[in-house]
């Protein structure tokens, strides 16, 4: 199997983490340089149609995108170390936990950097510097709601890391990076803690 990815790319290093905790290997990693519009080009559009990374190519040829769905693939693959849950209870909340993390977190951090930074103009044409900062600004107030679950329990899911953790912590770096993002700074000091503690994980220097 070969993964499309693009380093520094937070969808990507979903993908990448949640291989790195199951220890998968022997997946062939193919860079794809976003800068230079690569993923527009003809070769990649016929792997994946809307020019998007990460891109999981499969032995028999079929190609599966988005993140999510890859990771759903490779936990079926790969059961252990189980990251998205053991039964249809434990992965409907994990679920819940991942795509709050995906559609408040990561999203409004990418739509903030994709509109407010000059590097990333080439990937957004136009950019929109006032959504951008409209965006930045209701994740710094989602993060508030991100701290006080996590001063009721240890992971984003509830008592053990899961792939929600993986989702959020790809967010808060891309932030972290591109948008200067640090809940300490805002005094969500459970966040940061939870944050440094991702960080601290050996799938966590995937990049």
């Amino acid at each position: 199997m070969k993964l499309y990815y693009a380093p520094r790319a937070p969808n990507p290093r979903r993908v990448q983490m949640f291989m790195a905790e199951k220890g998968i290997t022997g997946i062939a990693l193919v860079p794809v340089d976003l800068n230079q519009g690569e993923h527009f080009g003809a070769a990649f559009r016929a792997k994946s149609p809307l020019a998007k990374v990460p891109a999981l190519e499969l032995d028999d040829g079929r190609v599966l995108t988005e993140t999510r769905a890859i990771c759903s693939y490779l936990e079926g693959l790969y059961p252990e170390t189980n990251l998205m849950g053991v039964d249809f209870d434990e992965r409907a909340f994990i679920e819940m936990a991942d795509r709050r993390g995906e559609w408040t977190l990561l999203l409004g951090i990418a739509n903030g950097v994709r509109h407010t930074h000059p590097g990333l103009a080439p990937l957004e044409s136009p950019q929109f510097a006032d959504f951008g900062l409209s965006q930045t600004g209701k994740v710094k107030e989602t993060a508030k709601v991100f701290n006080e679950l996590l001063q009721t329990q240890a992971w984003m899911a509830g008592p053990r890391f899961t792939i929600a953790d993986i989702t959020a912590f790809c967010a808060l770096e891309f932030g972290r990076a591109l948008l200067k993002f640090s809940p300490a700074d805002l005094g969500l000091h459970a966040l940061q803690d939870w944050r440094d503690r991702m960080a601290a994980r050996p799938s966590a220097k995937v990049v």
